[in-house]
This record gives structure tokens, C-alpha cells and sequence, in this order.
């Protein structure tokens, strides 16, 4: 009896092992995925941002953004008016502490993040936009494939 004892608490702690091994590749994939707190991405790929409220169930919703950045902008701000200034930040240098909320409700919180969110995003996204990419875009003249393109480079 006391063999049938031993293995099982080896077996026990092997699985254990590998249920701890398993939690860490799992937590790795998580933070891969979400790099940020607070937010999470859909699956079209827009990220989003909510945070719940202190003491009760309800959450709010901070908003839809197309880069993880400016969720995560979002969700510092609405954390920053909910727990003050040890809060848990994803970017603790950009938070504006001089900026005062008179009024610590859901709708204001919900408001100025959605304001920084918006700002961020529309920065990101013009960052990533390159003049390349918008000078296509004011061609609407289709090149005729049939002719040779022209050498613009005179000898």
C-alpha cells in the first residue's frame, strides 16, 4: 500500500508541474494578444476598452479603437479618475494629473476617456499613414495597360 502511495503523490505533483508549465504558455499567448491592461481586441481586430466600476457589477465602456494604444490610453484615463494616483497604469508618463474631474460619475469618466482615446487614435492612425499611400489614393486616373510607361528620366 504505502508503493501505491508514493507513485500517486509523484503523479500528483508531475501533473501539477505541467498544469503550472501549461498556465505559463497560456498567460504568454494572453500577453501577446493583449499587450496592454484593460483592453482586449475583437475579432474583426478593433480593440476595446472597459473598466469596472468600484463596488458594483456594472462596467463602462470606454470605447472602440483601432490601435491597442489609444484603448489602452482610454482605459489609463477612466483608472486614473477611479483609483486616483496609484493607479495601476499602462502609460504612467502621459497621464495629465493637472487636469482635475470636478464630477467622478460613470457618464464624465466615460467622456473625457473616450476624448483621449479618440485623440490617440486619430494620431496612431495618421502615424501609420504613409504619404505613399495617400498620393494612390488622389489618382483616380487608371493607367492604360496597353501603352509603355513613359521614362521620366531625361538624358
Amino acid at each position: 500500500m504505502e508503493g501505491g502511495c508514493c507513485t500517486s503523490s509523484t503523479n500528483t505533483s508531475s501533473s501539477t508541474a505541467t498544469a503550472t508549465t501549461q498556465k505559463r504558455k497560456h498567460s504568454r499567448q494572453q500577453n501577446q494578444e493583449k499587450p496592454y491592461r484593460g483592453i482586449r481586441m475583437r475579432k474583426w481586430g478593433k480593440w476595446v476598452a472597459e473598466i469596472r466600476e468600484p463596488n458594483k457589477r456594472s462596467r463602462i465602456w470606454l470605447g472602440s479603437y483601432s490601435t491597442p494604444i489609444a484603448a489602452a490610453r482610454a482605459y489609463d484615463t477612466a483608472v486614473f479618475y477611479l483609483r486616483g494616483p496609484s493607479a495601476r497604469l499602462n502609460f504612467p508618463d502621459l497621464i495629465y494629473q493637472e487636469d482635475v474631474l470636478r464630477d467622478v460619475s460613470a457618464a464624465s469618466i466615460r467622456k473625457k476617456a473616450t476624448e483621449v482615446g479618440a485623440k490617440v487614435d486619430a494620431l496612431q492612425t495618421a502615424r501609420h499613414a504613409s504619404p505613399e499611400d495617400n498620393s494612390r489614393v488622389l489618382l483616380s486616373e487608371k493607367p492604360d495597360l496597353n501603352k509603355y510607361p513613359e521614362n521620366s528620366d531625361e538624358e
